[in-house]
C-alpha cells in the first residue's frame, strides 16, 4: 500500500534551482506590478470627493456577499449568461483558493515549520475538486464567446448613439478587443493547465503514486489516455511539460500583473460597488452640501470616490443599454457609454501623478471623453439603468449631478426653462392662479376639507397634472367620489398645496425643489392628519423617500394601496364586474422606484379584468417617457417617442380593450400617443381610477347633484 505522504504532486519536479529561482523573480515582478497598479486605482479614488457609504460594513458586507453567490443580479434578464459567468466565478474562486492553499504550505508553512498536510486524500480531493472548477471556467467562458461570436446581441455592440463615424472617441473597437484578450487569456490559462497536468500524467505513468490515481484528476487523466492513443511516450510527454509549464506559468502571471489595468479589476471593482450601492439611489438624490460653491458636477474631481468607483465596476454587459427608453427610440444617450467616456476620461485626467489643469477636467462639451448636453437632456430618470446593473452602477445619480450644472450655467431648452420660471412663480408647471389649484372640485355635489383649517384623517397630495389638466381633472373628480363614498375624512391643501418637486429634482434645478420640499413640509407640517394619500406616483415618491431629508417624516400610499384596503374592508362597494380584457402599465415611480407592483394589480383582478401582461412589465416597464421633466421638452420631430414605443407592445396583445394606468402623466403621455402611433379606436386609455368609478353605484342624490351641477 503506498504511503499517503507520496500520493502529492512535486511543483518543480525535474527543474533546475536556477529555473525555479527565474520563476519565483517572474512572480514578485508581477506582484509589484499588481500592488502598483492597486496603488493607482486607490490615488484616483482619493482624488474624488467624500462619499456617505462608510456606514453598516458588515451589513454591506453580508449582502454584498448574498448577491455575488447567489448571482441573482447576473441571472436576471438573461439566465444564460448568468449562469456561464457563475461558472467562471465560482470555478476561479476555487481554483484561487487552491493555488492559495499550496502557496500557503509550499512558501510559508513548510519552510518555516515544517508542517505539511497537501498528500493523501486531501490532496486527492482537492485535485478532484481543483479539475471541475477549471472545466466549469472553461466550459463558462467558451459560452461567452459563442455568446459574442454568433449571437450578435445588441447590447453587446458598442456603437455609440451620442458620436457619429469619424468623432476621435467614437469607435470602441479597443473595448472588443479587451473583451477578446480577456476572453482568451483566461481560457488559455484553463485550457493550458489541464494539458500541463495531461503531460504530467503520461510523463509518470511509471509511478504508482501518480498513474493510480489518475481519476482524481478526472480532464486530465482523459486528455492523458487520448494522448498516449496518439502515440505520446513518457519522453516526449516530459519534454511537452517543460515548455508548456512556462507558457502556462508566465500566462497567469502576466493575467495577475494586469487585473488594475484592464478590465479583470471588475473581480474586485464590483464587488466593492455592490458593497457601497445605495440602496435608494436615484429614489432619493443627494443634497448640495452647504460647503460646495457651485451645484452639480463640472469636473471629473467632483465625482464622489464611490462614484469613481462605478465607472470602474462597469462590465459593459449593455443590460442598462438595453433597458433604457431613450436609447431605444434613437436618444443620442446609452447609459453604460456615460459610465464609460466617464470611466476614460477619468483614467486620462487622474492616473497622472500630477492632475491637469482645471479646464482639462471638465466633463461637459464635446471634447474625447466628454458628456454632452444633449445627451444628459435624453435622460428620463426611469431608473431602469439603475435597476438592472448587475453590479449596483448608479448612472442616474450622476447624470442628475451633471445636470444641475447645465440648469446652473442656463444650458436648457427655452420651454424648460419657462416651465421652471412657472413653478418658482406659481408653485405649479402649468402656470396657473394658485387659487385654482382646486378648482376642479367646484363640480363635485359635496364639499371636500380643508385639511389646513379642520383635521382629517387623510390628506389627499393631488400633484399638478391631476388638478389642472382638464383630462385628468375627470379622474380626481372620480377619485373623489370614491373616497367620499367610502366614508373617508379626508381634505386638500388647496392652494397650500406647491409643485411636489420631484421632476424638478430630476432635471436638475436643485434650489427650486428645496424651495418647494420646504413649502409642502411647512404646510403638511401645520396640519392635523394622520396619512397622506396621492394619485401622483411622482409626488409619492419625493414625499416619501426625500422629503424625510429635509425634515419632512411623514407616512404616504399611492391611491391603489388604499383602494385595495377599501375594497377588502368594505368600505367601498363594487356592485358590477367588469369583462375588460386589458393591459397595465407599470409607473416608473410607483414600480420601479418604490417597488408598487402588486396593489393595481390585485384591484384590477377584484374588478373582475382579465389581465394579459406586456413582456416588459413590473420592474422591467418600460417608461412613458415624461419622467426627468421631459414632460416639459418637445421631443424631435419625426422621431419615435417611448410612449408610442409602448403602445406598438400594447397593440400586439390579441383583443386588448384597455390600456390601464395609473399616473396622471402616464394618462397624458399615452392618450397622445394612442393617435399618433395609430391605434385610436382599437383600445383606448383609461386610468385605474376610471375602470373602479364604472363598478361603484353611487347614491342618487349624488348622481342627481352631479347633473345638476
Amino acid at each position: 500500500m503506498s504511503d499517503p505522504r507520496e500520493i502529492t504532486r512535486i511543483l518543480f519536479e525535474n527543474f533546475q534551482p536556477q529555473a525555479i529561482y527565474l520563476f519565483y523573480a517572474f512572480g514578485y515582478a508581477a506582484i509589484a506590478v499588481f500592488l502598483y497598479g492597486v496603488y493607482t486605482q486607490i490615488r484616483k479614488y482619493r482624488r474624488g470627493q467624500p462619499d456617505p457609504s462608510w456606514g453598516g460594513l458588515w451589513s454591506r458586507f453580508v449582502d454584498m456577499a448574498k448577491t455575488m453567490l447567489t448571482h441573482r443580479t447576473l441571472k436576471r434578464r438573461d439566465r444564460a449568461a448568468g449562469s456561464a459567468h457563475g461558472m467562471i466565478f465560482f470555478g476561479f474562486v476555487l481554483l484561487f483558493i487552491g493555488t492559495s492553499t499550496i502557496t500557503l504550505e509550499y512558501d510559508i508553512l513548510k519552510p518555516l515549520t515544517g508542517v505539511t498536510f497537501w498528500y493523501g486524500n486531501f490532496y486527492l480531493w482537492f485535485s478532484l475538486v481543483l479539475d471541475l472548477a477549471g472545466l466549469g471556467v472553461v466550459a463558462g467562458l467558451i459560452y461567452m464567446m459563442y455568446r459574442r461570436k454568433w449571437l450578435k446581441l445588441p447590447k453587446l455592440d458598442y456603437t455609440r448613439p451620442d458620436r457619429q463615424p469619424g468623432d476621435p472617441d467614437f469607435d470602441r473597437s479597443g473595448y472588443r478587443r479587451e473583451d477578446w484578450a480577456f476572453l482568451w487569456s483566461f481560457i488559455l490559462i484553463g485550457i493550458t493547465g489541464f494539458i500541463l497536468e495531461a503531460a504530467r500524467l503520461v510523463w509518470l505513468s511509471d509511478r504508482p503514486t501518480v498513474w493510480d490515481y489518475r481519476m482524481w484528476s478526472p480532464v486530465g487523466a482523459t486528455l492523458a489516455h487520448a494522448m498516449q492513443g496518439l502515440g505520446l511516450t513518457p519522453e516526449g510527454a516530459s519534454a511537452m511539460r517543460g515548455a508548456l509549464w512556462w507558457f502556462h506559468g508566465l500566462l497567469a502571471l502576466t493575467f495577475i500583473a494586469c487585473i488594475p489595468y484592464t478590465k479583470i479589476k471588475h473581480i474586485f471593482t464590483a464587488s466593492a460597488s455592490l458593497m457601497f450601492r445605495d440602496p435608494l439611489a436615484g429614489r432619493r438624490l443627494p443634497k448640495v452640501p452647504e460647503e460646495q460653491e457651485s451645484a452639480g458636477f463640472k469636473q471629473i474631481t467632483d465625482l464622489t470616490w464611490k462614484q469613481l468607483l462605478h465607472l470602474d465596476a462597469c462590465t459593459k454587459c449593455g443590460r442598462c443599454h438595453e433597458a433604457c427608453p431613450a436609447n431605444a427610440v434613437g436618444a443620442p444617450l446609452s447609459p453604460r457609454d456615460v459610465i464609460l467616456s466617464l470611466r476614460e476620461f477619468a483614467n486620462k485626467a487622474l492616473n497622472a501623478k500630477e492632475l491637469p489643469e482645471a479646464a482639462e477636467l471638465d466633463i461637459h462639451g464635446k471634447g474625447v471623453g466628454q458628456v454632452f448636453m444633449e445627451t444628459l437632456w435624453s435622460c428620463r430618470t426611469c431608473l431602469a439603468c439603475v435597476e438592472i446593473c448587475p453590479v449596483a452602477v448608479e448612472h442616474v445619480p450622476i447624470i442628475v449631478q451633471m445636470r444641475r450644472k447645465l440648469v446652473e450655467d442656463g444650458d436648457m431648452e427655452p420651454i424648460l426653462q419657462k416651465t421652471l420660471q412657472n413653478i418658482h412663480k406659481s408653485g405649479n408647471s402649468f402656470g396657473e392662479s394658485k387659487r385654482k389649484r382646486a378648482a376642479w372640485t367646484k363640480e363635485l355635489p359635496f364639499e371636500i376639507k380643508d385639511a389646513r383649517k379642520e383635521p382629517v384623517d387623510m390628506v389627499w397630495f393631488v400633484g399638478d397634472y391631476a388638478s389642472f389638466d382638464p383630462r385628468n381633472q375627470k379622474v380626481s373628480q372620480a377619485f373623489a367620489r370614491m373616497l367620499h363614498n367610502a366614508g373617508m375624512d379626508f381634505g386638500l391643501l388647496f392652494e397650500g398645496e406647491m409643485n411636489a418637486g420631484n421632476d424638478v429634482r430630476r432635471v436638475g434645478e436643485e434650489g427650486l425643489y428645496e424651495l418647494l420640499a420646504s413649502s409642502n413640509i411647512g404646510t403638511l407640517q401645520s396640519c392635523d392628519f394622520k396619512t397622506i394619500v396621492t394619485t401622483d406616483p411622482h409626488s409619492y415618491n419625493t414625499i416619501r423617500n426625500e422629503y424625510p431629508d429635509f425634515g419632512g417624516q411623514f407616512e404616504i400610499q399611492h391611491y391603489t394601496s388604499v383602494v385595495k384596503q377599501m375594497i377588502e374592508d368594505g368600505r367601498l362597494k363594487l356592485k358590477k364586474k367588469l369583462d375588460y380584457r386589458v393591459t397595465f402599465h407599470d409607473p416608473c415611480h410607483l414600480g420601479r422606484y418604490n417597488k408598487g407592483f402588486d396593489a393595481p394589480r390585485e384591484v384590477l383582478k377584484m374588478l373582475g379584468c382579465e389581465l394579459v401582461e406586456m413582456g416588459r412589465n413590473r420592474d422591467n416597464s418600460f417608461c412613458c417617457g415624461a419622467g426627468g421633466g421631459r414632460i416639459w421638452i418637445p421631443d424631435p420631430v419625426g422621431v419615435e417617442k417611448p410612449s408610442q414605443n409602448r403602445m406598438k407592445e400594447a397593440g400586439a396583445i390579441e383583443g386588448l380593450q384597455v390600456f390601464v394606468v395609473s399616473c396622471p402623466k402616464d394618462l397624458t403621455m399615452f392618450e397622445d400617443a394612442l393617435k399618433t402611433s395609430g391605434f385610436e379606436g382599437k383600445f383606448v386609455v383609461r386610468e385605474l381610477i376610471e375602470l373602479i368609478d364604472e363598478c361603484i353605484e353611487y347614491e342618487v342624490w349624488e348622481e342627481a347633484g352631479s347633473e345638476a351641477a
